[in-house]
Formats: C-alpha cells, structure tokens, sequence
C-alpha cells in the first residue's frame, strides 16, 4: 500500500511539474529576444507606481507578447513598446540604445537636434511642447510651452510614441526638420522648418543688478537641471554674495526639469532646514528629502514661473513656497508630479519607468494642476531676450516685491 502511495504522489508530482510547463517552458528556454522581453516585464511589474498597471492583466500581457514572432530586436523592440502602451503612461517608455544614450548625454550638459522638451497628453494622445531649450533653435523660432506639435515632417504624431516624436527632431547639426504647430491664440496651424544644431546646456546665468532705490538685485536664471546645475548655482550664488547682494530673483520659467537629485541639491542652497519633497510609491511609503544647512543666504528671495515651469522646477518652487523661504510670481505651473526612473537593459538599452508621485512640503499633488503662485502676473508669451528686462512684467512684479519693506524684513 504505502508502495502504490509514494507512486501515485510520484506521478502527481510529474504531472504537476509537465502541467507547469506546458505554454511556459523552462526560463532557460526562452531565446535572447523572449529574455528581454521579460526584463522589462520584471521591472514594471516590480517598480511601476499603479499597482492595478492601468487595470490592465499584466501576467497576460507578458505572456501575450512572448507568444509574438521576435524574430529580430527592432521585432521585439516593437514588442516590447506595444506591452508599455496598455499603461497609457507617456512617461514609461522605452529608449533604444541611441535614444537612450542621448537622453544620458542631454542630462550630462549637451545634444544635438532642435531642442524642444516634449510630452504626451494622457487623455488626448497630443504632443505638446513643456518648453524649448534656451538659445535652442527651437525658441530661436519662437516656439512657445504648450504648442502642439501636430505633425513632423508631415507624420501625424498622434501615430508616434513620445520617443519616436523625439528621435524624429534630433538628427545631424546643420539639417533641417519642419514641424506643423498649433497654438490656443492662432486660428489655424502654421510650419515652422528648423535648422538642427548642437545645443550646449549652460544651465546658470546670473548677474548683479541695482535699482533705482539703491537695492542690489543678484537675477539669477535657471534654465535646465542637469548634472551641472546645483555646482554652477552654488558657485553663481556666492559670487553675487561676495559682490554685496541684497536680495535674490531665482527664474524657473520655460525650466521643463529635469534631475530630480538635482532639483533637492538646489532647495538646500536655499533653505536651512525642513522638508523639501514627499515621494509615494505604489505601497503608500511615504520618503522625504530633507534640507540640512545652513543656506548660502538669508537674503529676500522672489521665484519665477509659468506654464513652462515643469516637474524638478516645480518640486524646488514648492518646496521654496511651502518652506515661507521665496514668494512665487508668474504664473500656474505645467503641473507634471510624477517621477521615473531609468533602467539600464542588458542590450544597451534604457527603460524609463513612473515609479513615485510627489507631494511638497505642505502634501500638495500638483500633477495636472500646478503650482499657483502667490502673486499671479498674466504676460503674453516672452522672448528669451525679453526676460528679466524693462518689457518683463513678471520680472518687474518681483522687483517691487523684493522692494517691499515686509519682503526686505523677512515677513511672508
């Protein structure tokens, strides 16, 4: 008896493991283009922040694709963008080996191609601008944030994913790209053909200024938070207090982000303590960053925005806002609360991954909403050439405001 038990238990075993097996087979089976596929499966799957994966069945969805012919890696790339796309998430996304690698190198301080930072409407599918670079050939043309972009090169881009419309700007300096835009105030949409050049992020520029009452006013513009943005600051900072600064005009406006890190670095130049951000993950765990001093001033502090103002702008202008440390002038801010990380996959190629929420110091998710400043100044779109001059009115709203005697007593 207990010799026909141990068979029988024997053959359930088997059969388990044959049943097991049957539409899977064995992880060492899978061929290079199915391993690939199931790396990336296995980093949304851990990292994403919906946990519901936009209510989607996302065992089904891996296994649906690794039933696919990938015969070659643009096959599976393919594959692979039409497994993300279920999330309707414009943020994740996957970048090909040159992709990624000039995503790396815009981070690091420069890239060639027309300079435009993009993004996807979740509801809509359109492609709109956040802002263009500064000194781009893109805001050279006076391309504003929130154009539309409607098409590239005559290619609707409602038929492009975030990265194929990026890929299709970039391209070899001195080569042309024309691009069908559409904006709020015009009737109709209109071309702009663009001649592409290699962009030097210079992300800091700052100088001394004094107004007629005497005040020394350090300007300081940030364009961009890349690699280099909170060592530039930092050094731009302390020249203008070692010139007898009194006050301080930071402009975030037409800042599309960029490195969070970066962002949190820079809130620590100015604050001497308290919280800087809150990130939520899909578990509900709430991190925060922190400031840890001393700030390299004290000195009255006014921040520029508007609608061009986006995600690591926007952490740094709430968490200067909520802190009491600067007054916000201009207008509501793009309203982008999300943040990805970036994966590094076993080709060469990247995957960028929404991973966390965040709140600011005062809990505020301002995704899709923005950040309303304290004192909201409405201007007509504004040359780069244009900001920080007489013909700037937010600029001169900040310079009133720093010429208050409550903002030069340090009362918010």
């Amino acid at each position: 008896m207990r010799a026909r038990l141990r068979t029988v238990i024997f053959g359930l075993v088997l059969l388990g493991f044959l049943w097991l097996g049957v539409g899977h087979g064995p992880a060492w089976a899978l061929t290079d283009e199915q391993n690939l596929v199931s790396e990336v499966w296995r980093i949304v799957n851990r990292a994403y922040l919906d946990e519901t994966f936009n209510h989607q069945n996302w065992w089904f969805i891996r296994q649906r694709a690794l039933k696919q012919s990938l015969n070659d890696r643009d096959t599976t790339y393919t594959t692979i963008q039409g497994m993300l796309a279920v999330l309707e998430d414009p943020y994740t996304r996957l970048l090909r080996p040159e992709q990624y690698r000039s995503l790396q190198t815009s981070t690091s301080g420069e890239l060639t191609g027309v300079g435009l930072q993009i993004t996807k409407g979740e509801a809509d599918n359109a492609l709109s601008v956040i802002a263009p670079i500064e000194g781009s050939p893109a805001e050279q043309a006076g391309i504003q944030p929130k154009d539309r972009v409607l098409k590239i090169e005559g290619t609707d881009t409602h038929q492009l994913t975030l990265d194929e419309a990026a890929n299709r700007m970039r391209g070899p300096a001195g080569t042309k790209v024309t691009l069908t835009l559409e904006r709020t105030d015009t009737a109709e949409p209109f071309e702009v053909t663009l001649v592409r050049d290699r962009i030097t992020l210079n992300p800091v520029s700052a100088d001394l200024r004094a107004t007629p009452e005497g005040l020394k006013v350090g300007y300081l513009r940030l364009s961009q938070f890349n690699a280099n943005a909170s060592s530039e600051l930092s050094a731009a900072i302390k020249r203008l207090e070692k010139d007898g600064a009194d006050a301080y005009i930071l402009d975030l406006r037409n800042n599309p982000g960029g490195l969070l890190q970066a962002g949190i670095e820079i809130a620590r130049l100015w604050l001497d303590e308290g919280t800087i951000v809150y990130t939520v993950s899909r578990q509900g765990i709430l991190d925060s960053f922190e400031a840890h001093g001393p700030a390299l001033t004290e000195d009255p502090l006014v921040v520029l925005v508007n609608e061009g103002t986006a995600s690591a702008s926007e952490i740094l202008a709430g968490a200067l806002q909520d802190n009491g440390r600067a007054q916000l002038v201009g207008t509501v801010t793009f309203g982008k609360g999300l943040i990805q990380s970036l994966f590094d996959l076993s080709d060469g190629a990247g995957l960028a991954v929404t991973v966390a929420k965040y709140e600011t110091p005062d809990h505020h998710d301002i995704n899709r909403l923005g950040i309303t400043p304290d004192q909201v100044v409405e201007v007509k779109p504004l040359g780069r050439e244009t900001f920080g001059t007489g013909e700037d009115p937010q600029y001169q709203a900040a310079l009133e405001l720093l010429g208050s005697a409550a903002v030069i007593a340090g009362v918010s």
